[in-house]
């Protein structure tokens, strides 16, 4: 990445979460492909999904970072599996 698009990237990262949202929309609208309309279809379709499985109980809300903070637990027991059975072999 040029200069240039290095101090953009770090002026567009300190842009409230909603504006980055609307700025990489934009971004992606100049991106302009032949499938354009179809992922956006399905993207469309997968978040009414989503909200009706909301609204009808189907789907619990929690917030972003608390699913980061499980995604990364989850990341680091895997990892401590992994390592674990790796000592194991190692002893055999």
């Amino acid at each position: 990445m040029s200069g240039n698009g290095k101090r953009m990237l770090e002026s567009a990262l300190a842009l409230p979460p909603v504006e980055r949202v609307e700025l990489v929309e934009e971004m992606l609208s100049s991106l302009d492909f032949p499938a354009r309309a179809d992922v956006d279809a399905l993207w469309a379709r997968e978040a009414e999904d989503r909200i009706a499985a909301y609204e009808k109980g189907e789907l619990i809300a929690r917030p972003a970072e608390a699913q980061e903070l499980a995604a990364r637990a989850k990341r680091i027991r895997a990892q401590a599996q992994a390592a674990s059975e790796k000592t194991e072999d190692s002893r055999q």
